[in-house]
């Protein structure tokens, strides 16, 4: 099992090998201890380590963090539940930043999302590739996760009632109209775990159905926002954009691209024009700045729509170059 380190290149020394290969590593030491919690010695340590893990990650390189995440949760349905464990854990941290919440309440509502679904992990993955509908005996389990899950956190040793009070509350009723930062702590970091983990869910594919596109997600968020006076939707949209790194676009001229990083003007990202509007290749993809110049943004597309090879690793390489101020190379 890869051992949680915050022992990581500095941000500046930090290069896209670096990146794959401890974002590798944190997911593949996740999915070791959610598939077998029992078999873990001092579980509570470890995923606070895994999250120190991350936040060093994402203090490097946010957007390649999202892109690399992104990529894996929308274009694949293999080892979903360690993986949408750690996009929903990337995704409440954030979304904590944007709403400035306090250490301690961020800290169990990101060590929450790492580990809701503990109880259910091997079945969560079972259904991420079964067509059929869940079984009587599938549903049953469903059912009580949340409650199994808060059951073996305790018996394994953690002692933060806060992170146990929102694992077993994750699929709890919507929270009341007051006032969000009126809520109880456990009502309010409940609410963000709901809605990070409906989000993540509707951008993944299963074998039953392919993941939705960024845009059908994110107006869906919008409108419960509008509908429900809701600031955690918007906050997250706001953290990540209406379309994170790692998804697929499409220009208003009738390019094909895909978002490689955030800019400071909202929603106009750095992309890498893909395909032409004959769905031609562009070989090699064009990098863009969209807060510049045309072409824009249109819409985002389902990433199972987008036929063509892409060297992931070259781009990202290249869209952390022109963060830095590099030219946009071809």
């Amino acid at each position: 099992m890869p051992s949680p380190s915050t022992d990581v290149p500095h941000p500046q020394e930090a290069d896209y090998e670096d990146l794959l290969s401890l974002w590798a590593d944190l997911q593949a030491g996740l999915s070791m201890v959610l598939a077998q919690p029992r078999h873990t010695a001092d579980l509570a340590r470890k995923i606070r380590q895994y999250d120190l893990w991350m936040q060093n990650l994402l203090r490097q390189d946010t957007d390649t963090g999202l892109y690399l995440l992104f990529q894996l949760a929308t274009n694949s349905a293999v080892g979903y539940s360690a993986l949408h464990a750690l996009v929903c854990a990337v995704l409440c941290h954030v979304t904590a930043e944007e709403l400035k919440l306090k250490p301690v309440e961020r800290d169990s509502l990101v060590r929450a999302a790492m580990t809701m679904n503990i109880g259910m992990t091997r079945l969560q993955d079972t259904l991420a590739l079964q067509t059929a509908k869940p079984s009587d005996t599938q549903q049953a389990l469903i059912r009580g996760h949340a409650s199994a899950s808060a059951t073996l956190l305790r018996a394994m040793g953690v002692s933060d009632y806060l992170w146990l009070d929102i694992v077993i509350n994750h699929h709890g009723p919507a929270t009341s109209k007051a006032e969000f930062q009126q809520l109880e702590a456990v009502h309010r970091l409940t609410h963000i775990l709901g809605v990070v983990d409906r989000y993540a869910a509707m951008v993944s594919p299963r074998k039953s159905r392919a993941g939705r596109s960024m845009a059908e997600t994110v107006r869906a968020m919008l409108a419960n926002v509008q509908v429900r006076n809701d600031p955690v939707g918007a906050a997250l949209v706001r953290a990540i954009g209406q379309c994170p790194p790692g998804t697929f676009v499409a220009m208003d001229n009738g390019d094909t691209a895909l978002v490689l990083r955030r800019s400071a003007t909202a929603n106009q990202p750095l992309v890498a024009t893909l395909l032409n509007a004959k769905n031609q290749p562009f070989t090699p993809p064009r990098l863009h700045r969209t807060s510049t110049s045309a072409p824009k943004v249109q819409s985002a597309l389902p990433a199972n729509t987008v036929k063509t090879r892409i060297n992931h690793q070259r781009l990202l390489r290249q869209g952390i170059q022109a963060d830095r101020g590099g030219p946009l190379l071809d």
